[in-house]
């Protein structure tokens, strides 16, 4: 399952995924992980959620996301929710185009094959939305 949360700064993302993220450490048995790029969610969500601060591995693009979403399910095959806060400020997209549709499609094949949940926040004007990506809505 991949949903994808989309608006424009200020419009209740971060929010809603700070919400979204304690209710999937109350319903699922598996890890949740967080991927973000700074340290605002820091004291927001519990400490029971492994949060990945981005900068720290240099993200250049959906190719690199897609190796380090593989290797940290790898390394922690447990893990049953993963939720990417900003997916373009995190590789340095400045908007959306079709390699996010792509990676959206590959996060929805990686989620039946694994049986990881996806949540990913899209920082753009939903007006913007491709046909491929709405349908993660």
């Amino acid at each position: 399952m991949v949903k994808v949360i989309m608006g424009l700064k200020g419009s209740g993302k971060t929010k809603q995924l700070i919400e979204l993220v304690h209710n999937s450490l109350e319903e699922e048995r598996g890890d949740v992980v967080c991927i973000e790029k700074g340290v605002k969610l820091m004291y927001d969500i519990p400490h029971k959620v492994r949060l990945i601060e981005a900068t720290q591995y240099d993200f250049d693009g959906y190719v690199f996301l897609k190796g380090f979403i593989s290797g940290l399910h790898s390394a922690y095959y447990d893990i049953t929710h993963i939720f990417i806060d900003s997916v373009l400020r995190i590789i340095g997209v400045d908007g959306i185009d079709d390699r996010l549709e792509e990676f959206l499609d590959w996060c929805d094949a990686f989620s039946k094959r694994e049986h990881v949940k996806f949540t990913i926040i899209v920082s753009a004007d939903v007006s913007l939305a491709t046909a491929g990506i709405t349908k993660y809505f």
